[in-house]
């Protein structure tokens, strides 16, 4: 089997390394990552300057692009053989609700999934460095699962992981995405040569976090297991749309 992963803290993340080393043991891995933390960078392509690819002591190669630049350029131009599988992770933080829309984790993912390849993303719920290795067991377990009884592919999994040892997981769920409030509001404040500044404000809280969302799995201890699809058209309101046309 072979496996390609990628991420979007960039290739020296503790969690790609760990992801990384837990494969390793099930499957021919293969890592293209960017060349620093491109979080939030969603599904953007580098479309304005060429890309390098390069190879750091480690193995792991890396990219001056986006996630989902590492993703394509492994797909479309690196490798000799097509990867089985697509993994992104593990995000340090969880990636659930609205916060799949502007992760760059979900985004590798995502571009292995419109390119035909089964793939997953793969987020530890941390504030802190977290349990790692925790996730990446869970990943490795996903992974051994998907060999053994196969979805149909192409598929696309989020995957969001409690921070608590492995002896505390308590299962895995299959969730729907929850919601988020809106995000706070940006932070306005003056740079050392007096150039007034934006921060992004912080996102917001949980909404919808009811049973059978990935919210309410990872507050109780659950991993969450949600597949995604890409189709964003809103079919409930195709109706209206046409009788606003025609009228």
């Amino acid at each position: 089997m072979r496996i390609l992963l990628s991420n979007d803290d960039g290739y020296f993340a503790p969690g790609l390394a760990a992801l990384a080393e837990a494969l390793s043991a099930l499957a021919e891995v293969t890592v293209v990552a960017p060349e620093r933390d491109r979080s939030g960078a969603s599904n953007s392509l580098t479309l304005d300057r060429p890309l390098s690819l390069r190879q750091s002591h480690n193995g792991f190669y890396y990219v001056n692009g986006t996630p989902t630049d590492c993703v394509h350029l492994a797909v479309t131009g690196m490798l000799a053989q097509q990867p089985d599988m697509v993994i992104s992770g593990i995000n340090h933080g969880a990636n659930m609700g609205d916060d799949t829309i502007y992760s760059g984790t979900v985004a590798a993912a995502t571009e292995g999934f419109l390119l035909g390849i089964p793939a997953m993303a793969v987020s530890l719920a941390s504030v802190s460095q977290g349990n790692y290795p925790a996730a990446a067991r869970i990943a490795l377990e996903l992974v051994r699962r998907l060999q053994a009884r196969p979805l149909p592919p192409p598929f696309l999994l989020n995957v969001n992981v409690p921070d608590v040892p492995f002896e505390a997981i308590k299962g895995l769920q299959v969730t729907r995405l929850g919601k988020r409030h809106k995000a706070e509001p940006v932070v306005k404040s003056q740079s050392p040569r007096g150039e007034t500044v934006y921060w992004v404000g912080a996102a917001g809280s949980a909404q919808d976090a009811g049973p059978g969302t990935d919210f309410h799995a990872v507050a109780n201890g659950y991993v969450s297991v949600t597949p995604l699809q890409m189709d964003l058209t809103h079919f409930a309101q195709l109706d209206a749309v046409r009788s606003w046309l025609g009228g």
